[in-house]
């Protein structure tokens, strides 16, 4: 027996109001119980509109669904949106999907995707934009930070807008390709690139040299030129193998760390080591 459409799909601006209540929302109310939850019964506010508003009790059941725990990366997490969105719309419709489908998606896919979050953001896109700015900003100009500032702000919303849309393009097909080993796989991998971009931004931005010089038979050569010739940059990679270890084995601040390199190179200049 065909089952009774109801309402219709949701239009593209119902879809892009949703989306905007997430995108720019997400963290506008928040609380140690349920972070982002608050905001998941807004962005579902135009839904509940649109196939409940003459069905109270379904509207708040749907509201309620909606208000649980929730916490993921904003930008990526817009794909969790976009499939709970595309479920959703096909409960309004009275199509044969349970109600708790939506929160298990929900529940299911959030720690995988915080994780790929992160990895594309924090370890890819911010490092790359950083990177450029403080070229731009070397020689003291604004425009580096004025760069990032604008640049950053395009690429959130660009990667959130694409992960919404595909969300709801695919609906439930997307969750195999974001669960179990191929999460692992899809979070390895960005983090290996993300290792390798910083790393490539080390090597070009952390600059130290020696200025000790050490007795070479009647007379003196510079350590640094017997370093450069035997492990070119090896002292810049040294600092920055103290940062990482001081970030992740003794988990400092970067606050504090910055404070101790600081004090490293300006006790260092002092006694003439560098």
């Amino acid at each position: 027996m065909e089952m009774e459409q109801k309402g219709g799909k949701l239009t593209k601006k119902e879809l892009n109001q949703m989306w905007r209540r997430w995108g720019f929302f997400h963290l506008s109310s928040m609380s140690y119980e349920k972070l982002q939850g608050h905001n998941w019964a807004y962005l579902m506010s135009p839904l509940g509109e649109k196939y409940y508003k003459d069905n109270p009790e379904a509207y708040r059941s749907l509201l309620e669904r909606h208000s649980l725990f929730y916490n993921t990366e904003p930008q990526t997490g817009s794909l969790i949106v976009g499939i709970a969105a595309s479920l959703e719309e096909q409960i309004g419709m009275g199509e044969d999907v349970p109600e708790e489908m939506v929160t298990s998606v929900k529940a299911t896919l959030m720690g995988p995707l915080a994780g790929i979050g992160d990895a594309i953001m924090q370890g890819i896109v911010v490092p790359i934009l950083l990177s450029i700015g403080m070229g731009l900003a070397s020689g003291g100009s604004a425009i580096g930070p004025v760069f990032y500032m604008i640049t950053y702000g395009i690429a959130g919303v660009l990667i959130s807008l694409f992960a919404f849309k595909n969300g709801y393009k695919l609906g439930l097909t997307a969750v195999d390709s974001l669960v179990g080993e191929n999460s692992k796989r899809l979070r390895d991998a960005f983090n290996l690139l993300g290792v390798m971009v910083v790393g490539g931004l080390a090597a070009s931005y952390v600059t130290l040299e020696t200025k000790i010089n050490i007795p070479y038979g009647d007379t003196t050569q510079k350590l640094q030129e017997i370093l450069d010739s035997n492990f070119p940059k090896l002292l810049p990679l040294l600092m920055v193998l103290l940062a990482w270890w001081l970030l992740s084995s003794k988990k400092m601040t970067a606050t504090k760390v910055i404070l101790i390199l600081t004090g490293i190179s300006a006790v260092g200049v002092v006694i003439g080591i560098f």
